[in-house]
């Protein structure tokens, strides 16, 4: 059988791989447009601010080296142009000589990736506007920036490519400027009231970030490069790279009559299978199902790339393989933080119609009293009925990664919150607590969904009704006149409660907050064992202020 592959990069050669691996006899051909293949395209950004110091590091596989140990065909710089299912051939251009030919093919994978957007505003012959999609984009931008001696550098898009730039031109010593559409960053993983304190740590960081930018045009001359936004403001800097998000490179396809949807994914069945029998596709350019909501997504990421690979694999050696759908689990470094995410945010919950409900907590990343112990924001979205996890955000400085990758293999798992509480994990004071992280969340949430305590949340507040209610802030008297919510909040604390419950009226129910939620679960508790209607304020005065302060 002869196997054709376009794109040589994480998904096409993971396909090249396997499918060697499962037969030795298949012919096996690659066709890649660009010079490298099976390349880092994640660590690119880390090449620029010279945290990856050497060329060689970014380049996993040579066509070389490929074919030595897989005996794959490569063909770099060797452009797919058209397809013709019919015919089962591939018109080629050989990017080189400019010459074109016809390879035929048994069965044909797509794996194109997604192209960097490049909106109409753009010039398209600004030497000093910058896409980074690529090795040779990685080499333009950094040999740029030394020849010209940059000082200052806009970033527009705040999403995971845009953010590691950020970084990494800090890390050069530039002044940055982020520009971001919406009202945050990372919109696909993290949710506002968490995205917040990334938005902290950039300003920490001295990266200018501006929200709610409409940009309307991007001029440039010998000195600089301008970009012009609907409200009047101009951003002037030494170079400008787009990060405003990827499309699908999915007109091969589509061109060849194979199934697109309205944005632009090539259509693939549960074996990656296309609307052709004989074409497979995978990676950036094709539509997933959501594992968690089951409705159909454009989630371009590497992880599922490589796994889909391996599955296009298995079906072309004649193996009954299926794809069970993507959950989207995403990481990023982000200066002194780490943010991570996995499963729905709780925009996305909310609009796939999930009754659902959340928690935030706030633990360490291990034993407080063993040195370097750093505070973990956690929030975990579950459903109402049965506490199904539906998805998790974390952000802090370390042990993010590892309690993320638990939740991930929980909402594979289709565990419960309930669940949560009972998972075994890894326990000694450098490495964590006696309750782990996520075990916390299990038991704050399993606290919820028992009715041992009713919450409400930070976007509740503004509504109560003062003459309705109590409020009622059991921190200390220290903290509570060091910050509070505000003064209508009466001040018990927790350990005095008992002893003051008369000046708590029983005909109103009772809103409790404390630092993170610990102490006001404990006043409730009180309160209503002793016939108060209470609720606690989910993540208390902390969450909050991290979305309001």
């Amino acid at each position: 059988m002869k196997t054709l592959i376009i794109g040589g990069v994480a998904g096409g050669a993971s396909v090249a791989a396997r499918l060697r691996r499962l037969d030795e006899q298949a012919e096996i051909i690659i066709l890649e447009r660009g010079e490298y293949i099976s390349f880092a395209n994640c660590g690119l950004p880390y090449y620029i601010g010279d945290v990856i110091t050497k060329k060689e590091y970014l380049v996993l596989q040579t066509p070389q080296s490929f074919d030595t140990r897989f005996r794959v065909e490569v063909r770099v710089f060797s452009e797919a142009v058209s397809i013709n299912p019919e015919a089962k051939t591939v018109t080629v251009k050989n990017l080189r000589t400019g010459e074109s030919y016809e390879e035929s093919y048994d069965k044909l994978v797509l794996s194109p990736g997604a192209e960097p957007i490049r909106p109409a505003y753009v010039p398209a012959d600004g030497d000093r506007i910058f896409k980074l999609r690529n090795i040779p984009d990685t080499y333009k931008i950094k040999d740029y920036i030394t020849a010209k001696q940059c000082k200052s550098a806009i970033v527009i898009g705040g999403g995971y490519i845009g953010l590691e730039m950020v970084e990494n031109l800090r890390r050069t010593g530039m002044d940055v400027t982020l520009l971001q559409r919406s009202n945050q960053v990372l919109r696909s993983t993290l949710d506002t009231d968490m995205a917040c304190l990334i938005h902290k740590e950039l300003k920490k960081q001295g990266v200018q970030l501006y929200f709610n930018q409409t940009i309307t045009g991007v001029t440039q001359n010998d000195n600089t490069v301008s970009v012009q936004t609907a409200d009047g403001q101009t951003y002037c800097a030494d170079m400008l790279v787009l990060s405003i998000g990827v499309a699908p490179e999915s007109d091969l396809a589509r061109n060849a009559g194979l199934a697109v949807s309205e944005k632009g994914c090539i259509q693939v069945d549960e074996h990656l299978r296309t609307s052709n029998e004989d074409i497979y596709a995978l990676g950036d350019a094709i539509e997933v199902t959501h594992f968690v909501s089951g409705l159909k997504a454009h989630i371009p990421l590497a992880g599922p790339a490589n796994r889909q690979g391996r599955i296009v694999a298995d079906n072309l050696a004649g193996l009954d393989s299926v794809y069970k759908g993507t959950q989207g689990t995403a990481i990023i470094k982000c200066f002194d933080q780490t943010a991570a995410g996995t499963g729905l945010t709780e925009a996305a919950a909310k609009a796939a119609g999930f009754d659902y409900e959340k928690v935030f907590v706030f633990p360490m990343s291990h034993a407080a009293y063993y040195p370097n112990a750093c505070e973990i924001s956690m929030k975990v979205i579950f459903t109402r009925d049965t506490g199904r996890i539906l998805g998790a955000q974390l952000v802090g400085k370390d042990g993010v990664d590892k309690r993320c990758d638990v939740l991930a293999t929980a909402i594979r798992a289709n565990m419960t919150m309930h669940d949560l509480v009972h998972l075994e994990l890894c326990y000694a004071p450098p490495f964590s607590s006696a309750k782990d992280p996520v075990n916390i969340a299990g038991l704050a949430a399993e606290n919820i969904l028992t009715s041992k305590v009713d919450i409400f949340h930070y976007h509740d507040i503004a509504d109560l009704n003062r003459d309705e209610v109590t409020l009622l802030d059991v921190r200390t008297v220290k903290e509570y006149t060091k910050g509070r919510i505000s003064d209508d909040f009466i001040n018990i604390p927790l350990d005095t409660l008992r002893n003051h419950l008369d000046r708590l009226d029983k005909s109103k129910p009772v809103y409790v907050t404390c630092m993170a939620g610990l102490r006001s679960y404990i006043a409730c508790r009180i309160l209503m064992q002793n016939g108060f209607t209470c609720k606690s304020l989910c993540g208390g005065y902390e969450q909050y202020c991290n979305v309001y302060r």
